[in-house]
């Protein structure tokens, strides 16, 4: 049986903007994802909300992908996959990463991860949109957050570039939902999990 796992924040975990639930697994990407794989594959879910990826978060060890990475890898063997969606809470405005803070703290966790997992495939952060300056996140986001969320995807491709690593651009084909600006809704789930599972039947 080939294991991926999914490591990412709340567009991973399933956040459900509507209602500030978690969608089922008939709509959540990883799980589609799974049913889509069949039983030859395990599809491990270790999305969190609220994770950043490049910087200390104050809520603790588990929102913190440069602490929480590591250990969780170090538990974990034989992984055939691995999908690293993180980032996008990294441009809260709280944290005011630069552009060069992304780039070594993405190289930091692919560099952990070559140790453990056989294919890595990169996933960049959501392209937010106004509407997060309105809705429910407009405390953690600004514009300067919609800027570089704009700029970093060119940064992931090239990173992926130097490490041999997939590349798979979810913004090329779906967006943030209009109610938050900030996570997919119930349709892009599923387009995600149609369009990503395309991806690995073909590459991998």
């Amino acid at each position: 049986m080939k294991k991926i796992i999914c490591y990412g924040d709340s567009n991973t975990f399933g956040y459900n903007p509507k209602d500030n639930s978690r969608f089922d697994e008939n709509t959540r990407w990883t799980a589609v994802i799974q049913k889509n794989l069949g039983t030859e594959y395990e599809v491990i879910n270790e999305g969190v909300c609220d994770r950043t990826g490049f910087v200390n978060n104050p809520k603790g060890f588990m929102y913190s992908a440069q602490r929480h990475f590591p250990k969780m890898l170090s538990k974990t063997d034989n992984i055939d996959i691995l999908i690293l969606a993180i980032g996008t809470n990294d441009l809260q405005f709280q944290y005011n990463i630069s552009i060069g803070a992304v780039e070594k703290g993405l190289e930091q966790l692919i560099n952990i991860a070559l140790e453990k997992a056989k294919n890595i495939i990169i996933i960049p952060p959501v392209i937010l949109s106004e509407k997060v300056l309105k809705g429910f996140f407009s405390y953690q986001f600004d514009e300067t957050g919609i800027v570089k969320s704009k700029k970093i995807g060119r940064i992931f491709r090239q990173i992926a570039n130097v490490y041999n690593c997939g590349y798979f651009d979810i913004n090329k084909f779906t967006a943030p939902s209009d109610i938050d600006g900030l996570h997919y809704d119930e349709n892009s789930h599923k387009l995600i999990a149609k369009e990503l599972f395309e991806y690995i039947k073909q590459n991998y």
